[in-house]
């Protein structure tokens, strides 16, 4: 009879600590996983985890109010791959080709010959010029909601040129980890890119979790139509803004009004945004994903005709921003590696 009163005592309290655990878990989700998987226990990691501990912390000298727990992240390079060429380019490529049938003197016109020709450094010689030519051609003349049908099918059938990976799988593990780390923890994440605003709204909420109205971007001009019987935004062949290099900053505080204290970018272009949040009083935490590892990815930075990364790569150690090595600090960079 004893020692099946020990037996139940033992069963009881085993109970009791298993649901204490669960409580706990319950209370606090961040720690009822290891936060980020994909990443090796190196220093990088660490710096991460510090500082999101430190902000979380009331009372320490990193705490941060959540009101004011602003994470940006640019898209090309830092979440998803950018080489060869930028995602939003091969959407360019293909549309051009799309739309070829109708304009038959694109056949013997520039920038358009090079595209149908395949030629990438023919298209490189047209520079800016060129390649607004090609953005207003593939991108305006439509309404919005026409845009956002065309962007989400491309985005459905289209694959990477070296995986043969759809795009939307090219994005980073590790760098959708630090996002949900991060949002974990109270902090409201954007996106704030270079590239279209309705061209990455369609697919950032399935990407990453960022719904589109976090999302801060590049757009052309828009204008409200009422010639039918329904109202429509139009789009039409101007730029608007570009949210890019000295334009994020603006852009930042002209869309999400607060200034971050969390920015990650990885290339120049980036180098005004981190500046900007790390100018700031208070706690602040800038890092640059560079891109280390040929075998898994790519490797290039200085010389690179998309993502370069120089000067802020130069001043990253003076200025106290985070350099992540891509080939040392993860260990999967995209979710279909084995």
């Amino acid at each position: 009879m004893r020692r099946s009163t020990q037996a139940i005592d033992a069963c009881l309290a085993s109970l009791a600590v298993a649901l204490i655990l669960l409580i706990a878990a319950a209370l606090n989700p961040v720690l009822a996983q290891e936060p980020l998987p994909s990443w090796n226990d190196t220093p990088a990691k660490t710096r991460i985890m510090d500082f999101v501990k430190a902000t979380v912390t009331e009372g320490g000298e990193g705490y941060v109010a959540p009101v004011d727990r602003i994470a940006v992240f640019d898209n090309d390079g830092t979440l998803w791959s950018e080489q060869p060429y930028y995602v939003q380019l091969g959407f360019v490529l293909d549309r051009v080709k799309a739309l070829a049938p109708r304009h038959p003197e694109w056949k013997t016109r520039e920038p358009f010959k090079s595209v149908l020709d395949g030629d990438l450094k023919g298209i490189a010689k047209g520079g800016e010029k060129g390649m607004v030519e090609l953005m207003m051609a593939t991108h305006a003349g439509m309404t919005t909601d026409e845009f956002t049908k065309i962007a989400t099918d491309w985005f459905a059938s289209s694959k990477h040129p070296k995986t043969g990976k759809p795009y939307t799988e090219m994005t980073y593990l590790p760098m959708r980890e630090l996002l949900d780390h991060l949002r974990a923890n109270g902090f409201r994440t954007y996106i704030v890119s270079g590239g279209g605003v309705e061209f990455m709204r369609p697919v950032t909420d399935q990407l990453y979790g960022i719904p589109p109205e976090q999302v801060v971007g590049s757009t052309i001009a828009t204008e409200y139509d009422l010639a039918g019987d329904v109202p429509v935004l139009k789009r039409l062949p101007k730029i608007d803004f570009i949210d890019d290099g000295p334009g994020k900053p603006v852009g930042i505080n002209k869309f999400i009004g607060l200034r971050p204290i969390f920015v990650a970018g990885n290339s120049d272009g980036d180098y005004e945004m981190m500046r900007w949040t790390t100018a700031a009083k208070g706690p602040s935490f800038a890092m640059l994903v560079h891109h280390t590892d040929a075998t898994r990815e790519y490797a290039y930075d200085r010389d690179s005709a998309f993502g370069k990364l120089d000067k802020a790569l130069n001043e990253a150690e003076r200025r106290n921003w985070l350099v992540v090595d891509m080939k040392n600090d993860w260990k999967k960079i995209f979710a279909f590696e084995q």
